[in-house]
């Protein structure tokens, strides 16, 4: 997978679904192709999806308001749209925060050993 600060792509996901998966390159996108499907489709319906220890995406909607332009300051209205919102779930927190932890530890003893 990726590296601290480094992004992940679709391919990536393909590549860990082959490795874990023991099915085939095309077999393993089409899984994950499906599963990104079925996200989109349960939130496009206005659904909840839940991922146990992952996390929920919800749709919220937003009314029509008053906004400004940040570049010349001149009042726009925004139409009233719906929005996707991820709450993480406290394990997906915790496995962060470990990491983010170490990271900077890690960057700490390095620090020290090179004074």
């Amino acid at each position: 997978m990726a590296t601290w600060g480094k992004g992940i792509g679709r391919a990536d996901l393909y590549a860990a679904a082959y490795r874990a998966s023991g099915l085939s390159r095309g077999e393993s996108a089409d899984l994950t192709d499906e599963i990104f499907r079925q996200i989109m489709e349960c939130l496009s319906n206005g659904e909840t999806v839940k991922l146990s220890s992952f996390g929920t995406f919800t749709v919220r909607k937003k009314g029509k308001r008053v906004g400004r332009n940040p570049k010349n300051g001149i009042e726009a209205i925004i139409e009233p749209r719906r929005v996707v919102v991820f709450k993480a779930s406290p394990a997906f927190k915790m496995k962060v925060n470990a990491q983010s932890a170490a990271h900077i530890n890690s960057g700490i003893s390095a620090d020290i050993g090179t004074s």
